[in-house]
């Protein structure tokens, strides 16, 4: 299953919607969500299911370790501003 590409006007979007308050980007993103009820097939969900079990998998088994959001999200920021 190949992801979909981040167009600059997605990047553009993103860039925004990261700027929000936590309150704001949790609204926006549950109303994405919400949008693709019922849009996504069987073998995506399926193949998300088997992702999910793997991560779990690995940070339980230590091989994973978890990052903090606050780190994540700086992390995002500057490879979606450094990508221009």
């Amino acid at each position: 299953m190949a992801m979909a590409q981040m167009t600059p006007q997605v990047s553009k979007l993103l860039e925004q919607a990261l700027a929000l308050s936590v309150e704001e980007q949790e609204a926006l993103a549950e109303s994405l969500i919400s949008s693709l009820d019922g849009k996504l097939d069987g073998g995506i969900l399926a193949a998300w299911d088997e992702e999910i079990k793997k991560r779990i998998a690995d940070l339980d088994s230590g091989r994973a370790k978890a990052v903090f959001w606050k780190e994540v999200h700086r992390r995002n920021l500057d490879k979606i501003l450094n990508s221009h």
